[in-house]
This record gives structure tokens, C-alpha cells and sequence, in this order.
């Protein structure tokens, strides 16, 4: 046989020094992702039915201590209360109930080896991680769409019988495309003041009509004014006429209608973010710029719900950062705790970004949204330091 016509055989493969050859990569099944996402949701539904429980049992002794002189506060009330404030503290605690449930995912995943098994047959970090952070993404959006209107709606009834039972500070103040309306009870008898322009944070009103009724809340007279201007115990009226049933209309050029409203209860009558849903914030934070309040709160919570689903991503993948790395390395407490920690952490920033957004000292839409974006970065960078998938 001569050289032309000689076989060729194969040349071996060269391998880079130090390296062995890759496992190919592989997609991972539809089966395995809910094997993994169930494993996620479990983990994130008991750390969720635990914390909601020691929750409500403090908030539970915390109301039993507030209403402690009310008679008329009994037990079954005061659970109903603790109950309707629930939802809102979920709404709260589930990114970290996502952390936390994300640890004890895949540590338990690696300590059984499956994991293991899963990137010896090609399954690369990212792709196992996939399902949880499915979970996470679903979950949130679950919370802002669906779940925030009806927290909200318990969360205004828990503060009408916290207004009743307990003394809390019933609001005061309501703005509407109407304009701004006011109430306030004098000496018992309800007064009622409606305005269809603002100013100075609702210390400056114009066109400005003030509804007057006695102890019995039967309607006694009716103010109209084009100016009020609130003074330390009264307001200044501007231009008057007093009006009242079968009397003759009495103008009066300048008129002190007395009150004990200041301007930090008005600017702190407004409803509380945290009562209204996800699609109403839009329209009223509208509202409020039309009659010139600031809204800044508003707009800071809408942006911090906007910011939840990437939050509770961000929330998986510091949990998989952390516990994946004792399978190689050991020290599964310590892991955890580290985990754990993390998550405090960015409690404690994110409390002070909100704080700075809420001076004015950050934009609204940094102050929401970095902590997310923050945590999300984070994540990745170590994720990519540590694995090679």
C-alpha cells in the first residue's frame, strides 16, 4: 500500500493545560424546571405561613395593649383588626420571605446532590435557576396586580377601626377632581369647608364654600368666600356672604372662621398610600398635582410596587449566590447566616434610599428603584465570580 493511499486516522483531540474537557450543555426538561419550581414555591409558602403567624401574634398583643382602656374593643375585634392589617405586612415581608425560602431551596437541593447531578449531566447554574426565578417574577407581579387591591382595601378598613376603637387619626382631608373638601368638628358641630383651588400645601384656598351644621348635624348656615387663608386658630376669609335658610344673604368683607386645623394635619390627613391600590395611585397622585399637594409619598410607593418583581428576582439570586456555595466549600449555618444577613442589609438601605426620596434628597424613581437594581447586580456579580456556568 503506498503513502497516497494510506488511512488517515483520527488526530486527538488537544486539551488546553490544566483543563479537562467541558460537559456539554445541555436544556434543561420541562420536568426537572417544576421539580425545581415546586421545590421553590414550598419553601417560599412555609416561610411565608411563619412569619405571617408571629406577625399577627404581635400584632395582636400590640392592639390588646392599645385598646386596653376602650371597652368597647373586645377580642373578637381586635383579631378582626389584626387580621385586615395581615395582608399589608405580607406585601412587606415577601421579598424576604423569597430570600430566605430561596436558601433552603437550594441548600437542600445541594445537600441531597442533586444539584450536582443536574450540572454533571450539562445543567448550567443559570439554567437550574431558571423555575425559581419564574416563581419569583410570578409571585411578584401576582402581589401588584391582584393582591395589592384587595390589601389595600382591608388595610383602609383596619385604619377606620383603629380611628374608632383606638383613637387613631380618622383623615380630614379628600381631594377629588371636585377640588379639596375639609372636615373638622368644632364644639361638636361638623363643619365642612370644599375648595376648588389650592395653594401653600391647602393653607390657601380659593373659591371657597364652608358647609356649617349644629351638635345635631342639622345645617345651620353656609359661608362663601373667594380667599381663606388658615391663621393659627382661625381662617381668614376674604369677600364673605354668610347665607342661611329664610334669612337674607350677609356679605361681609373680612371673617374669622375658627378652627383648630394646622397645616401638619392637613398634609397628614391625606390617605395613606398604603390604602390604596396599584391602578388607583396613578389617577389620584394626578389628583394631587392638580390641586398642588406634593406627591411625593404617592409616587414613591407606586414606583416601589412597580419595582417588586425585579426585587423578588434579585431576592433569588442572592439566595442561589449563597447557597450554592457550601456544597463545595462546607459551613452551611454560616452560608445561610450570611444570607440572612444580606437580606437585613438591603432592609436597612432600602429604608434609607425611601427616606432621602421621600426629603427630596434622591429622585422618586432612583429612590424606588435602586434597591432592586442594586441587589440584582450584586447577585449576578457573585453568581459569576463563584460558578463557571
Amino acid at each position: 500500500m503506498t503513502d497516497d493511499t494510506r488511512p488517515t486516522l483520527p488526530q486527538p483531540q488537544r486539551l488546553r493545560a490544566g483543563r479537562a474537557p467541558s460537559t456539554p450543555r445541555r436544556h434543561i426538561s420541562p420536568t426537572l424546571s417544576l421539580y425545581f419550581a415546586r421545590h421553590m414555591l414550598g419553601s417560599v409558602g412555609l416561610v411565608l405561613g411563619v412569619v405571617i403567624g408571629l406577625v399577627l401574634v404581635v400584632d395582636l398583643i400590640e392592639l390588646l395593649r392599645r385598646a386596653s382602656g376602650n371597652g368597647e374593643a373586645n377580642l373578637a375585634t381586635l383579631i378582626g383588626m389584626a387580621l385586615l392589617k395581615n395582608p399589608f405586612q405580607i406585601q412587606r415581608i415577601a421579598p424576604f420571605a423569597v430570600l430566605i425560602g430561596g436558601l433552603i431551596t437550594f441548600a437542600r437541593l445541594t445537600r441531597s446532590n442533586e444539584l450536582v447531578v443536574a450540572r454533571a449531566a450539562g445543567v448550567s447554574v443559570w439554567q437550574f435557576m431558571g423555575p425559581p426565578l419564574g416563581v419569583a417574577l410570578l409571585l411578584g407581579l401576582f402581589l401588584i396586580g391582584i393582591f395589592n387591591p384587595l390589601a389595600a382595601l382591608m388595610s383602609a378598613r383596619y385604619e377606620a377601626l383603629e380611628a374608632r376603637y383606638i383613637g387613631g387619626q380618622s383623615s380630614l382631608l379628600s381631594v377629588g377632581p371636585g377640588g379639596l373638601w375639609l372636615r373638622e368638628r368644632l364644639d361638636g358641630q361638623p363643619i365642612v369647608i370644599h375648595a376648588t383651588k389650592m395653594a401653600a400645601g391647602g393653607t390657601d384656598l380659593g373659591n371657597v364654600t364652608i358647609f356649617r351644621y349644629d351638635s345635631n348635624e342639622v345645617f345651620e348656615d353656609r359661608i362663601d368666600a373667594t380667599r381663606a387663608q388658615l391663621t393659627d386658630d382661625h381662617w381668614r376669609l376674604e369677600n364673605a356672604v354668610i347665607s342661611a335658610p329664610d334669612e337674607v344673604p350677609v356679605p361681609q368683607p373680612v371673617l374669622d372662621q375658627p378652627t383648630r386645623m394646622t397645616r401638619e394635619q392637613i398634609l397628614d390627613s391625606f390617605a395613606n398610600p398604603e390604602t390604596m391600590s396599584f391602578w388607583a395611585l396613578p389617577g389620584f397622585i394626578a389628583q394631587l398635582r392638580d390641586a398642588g399637594f406634593s406627591a411625593v409619598q404617592h409616587r414613591l410607593y407606586w414606583h416601589s410596587l412597580l419595582a417588586l418583581p425585579l426585587l423578588m428576582v434579585a431576592m433569588v439570586i442572592t439566595s442561589a449566590a449563597f447557597g450554592l456555595r457550601f456544597t463545595r466549600r462546607g459551613g452551611a449555618g454560616i452560608t445561610i447566616a450570611g444570607g440572612v444577613f444580606t437580606g437585613f442589609l438591603l432592609y436597612f438601605l432600602t429604608g434609607v434610599v425611601y427616606a432621602l426620596g421621600q426629603s427630596g434628597g434622591l429622585p422618586v424613581v432612583l429612590a424606588a428603584w435602586t434597591p432592586a437594581g442594586v441587589a440584582t447586580l450584586f447577585g449576578i456579580a457573585t453568581l459569576m465570580h463563584l460558578e463557571d456556568g
